[in-house]
């Protein structure tokens, strides 16, 4: 069997017990949009025209061709131009509106193609797709699209799909169908048997990152050995990678996977969290964060809340220690000033990590700086513009306060606390919370009895 067809048989068509057909009539007014960016392609032709219009065919898609005037050194993804990109590329997703961009890069005889989403390294629930996710393609088949064969049409489609991040839950759903779709067709075609064998580590990168997209919010364990198989497999083609990056991205994917895996067992997530930081940690040495500092970075953010799973399963202090020091590492990559709503989430886990470190410590000092950690928070988590979840913070605060007044802190720490607690009781009287009225109210009078002895 040649191997290509080999890779494209480790993929079976996902089932899923009584799942319900979907009624295709309620979503055919949803489609998204993708933009091609105009080809560094150093030659006279029009392959980005052909592959926006390629891409075009699906029902689903809305694609455009867009010429845009940049240094094409910015493609190389081999130095810090990649903060240039990024940049760039948000820019173009705020004027288009797009829901992925893809640039294109000639390489030799190949072209070689990345998938932008807006942003892409911000928030926790996003696609399982990085900018530096590579798809290498030959350049004949945009030069002569009767080459193109229909198996790298549909894997195209669905790397396209699974760098989408879904904004609603009819899209989402919608969008799994596809990638369900997408899966079967591409397990069933075997047109692109005739591809080098330099092709596979990054077609199956991409299809790991296809079935990942689509299994996440499975919880059948087939699926996730197929990725894991898919992974494995690119990994073995690791002499043919021609930039260690690369090879970065495969471990990134893998991590992933056992991160995801952890979310959707409900029996001795252990192994998994164990897992997913290891190939985690792997892909940190080949993304550093002096040249893929976002990449970098975001995977400090994923190990944090890996590591902070593991301590809630073993009570590992060092476990709460790793999870605390791998924020701050995230935490001096996205700033303040050019990310703030992630910014203000990495303040308020830190708040919450670090007011944990303290209370199991004794340690004031600890303490004091998880204080100002839920007080960066409020700095764009404002009263005015969120007053539940600044209310959250100032209750947080208060328990951390009435932490150090038993610790032997004195009264100045009770007095803290019941200001911080009326402030939250204000919001939640306003709102007519009443189970959060019940238990504020509760902590304001173990405190008052404190305070009167």
């Amino acid at each position: 069997m040649n191997l290509i067809q080999k890779l494209f048989s480790l993929i079976h068509h996902p089932q899923k017990a009584k799942e319900k057909p979907l009624n295709l009539a309620d979503y055919k007014h949803i489609y998204f949009s993708v933009g091609v960016i105009e080809f560094a392609d150093n030659v006279e032709n029009d392959s980005g025209k052909t592959l926006a219009r390629l891409i075009g065919e699906a029902d689903y898609f809305k694609s455009f061709y867009y010429e845009y005037d940049y240094p094409q050194n910015i493609l190389s993804l081999e130095s810090r131009t990649i903060f240039d990109l990024i940049d760039r590329g948000q820019s173009l997703l705020d004027r288009t509106k797009a829901d992925v961009i893809i640039w294109g890069k000639r390489e030799g005889d190949k072209i070689r193609l990345n998938f932008q989403t807006g942003k892409q390294y911000e928030t926790e629930d996003k696609s399982f797709v990085s900018l530096l996710d590579s798809l290498y393609i030959p350049a004949a088949f945009l030069e002569n699209p009767a080459l193109f064969p229909p198996a790298i049409h549909n894997l195209i489609n669905g790397a396209i799909l699974s760098a989408i991040s879904p904004l609603d839950a009819q899209q989402r759903i919608y969008r799994r169908y596809l990638l369900k779709r997408t899966i079967y067709n591409l397990s069933k075609d075997d047109s692109a048997k005739n591809m080098p064998e330099e092709y596979l580590p990054y077609i199956l990168n991409f299809l790991g990152i296809i079935y990942l997209s689509y299994a996440h919010e499975e919880e059948d364990g087939r699926n996730f050995r197929t990725i894991n198989q898919l992974l494995n497999a690119a990994l073995k083609k690791q002499d043919l990678i021609s930039n260690p990056i690369h090879l970065g991205c495969i471990y990134y994917h893998f991590g992933q996977l056992y991160d995801s895996a952890s979310q959707c067992t409900t029996r001795n997530p252990i192994n998994y969290y164990r897992g997913a930081i290891s190939y985690y940690r792997q892909a940190q040495k080949y993304l550093s964060k002096y040249t893929y500092a976002y990449d970098y970075g975001y995977i400090s953010y994923k190990l944090s809340n890996l590591y902070y799973n593991y301590w809630k399963q073993k009570e590992d202090l060092q476990a709460l220690r790793d999870a605390v020091f791998h924020l701050r590492e995230a935490e001096k990559i996205y700033t303040f000033a050019l990310f703030p709503t992630f910014w203000a989430e990495i303040q308020g886990q830190l708040g919450k990590m670090l007011a944990l470190l303290g209370s199991i410590t004794h340690s004031t000092e600890i303490s004091e700086v998880a204080i100002n950690s839920y007080r960066n928070q409020q700095k764009v988590v404002t009263e005015r513009r969120n007053p539940l979840a600044w209310a959250h913070i100032q209750e947080a605060i208060g328990n951390i306060h009435y932490q150090l007044g038993q610790n032997g802190g004195g009264n100045s720490h009770f007095e803290e606390a019941m200001e911080y607690f009326h402030d939250a009781l204000y919001i939640y009287e306003n709102m007519e919370l009443t189970e959060n009225i019940r238990k504020i109210t509760s902590s304001i009078a173990r405190t008052q009895r404190l305070l009167i002895k």
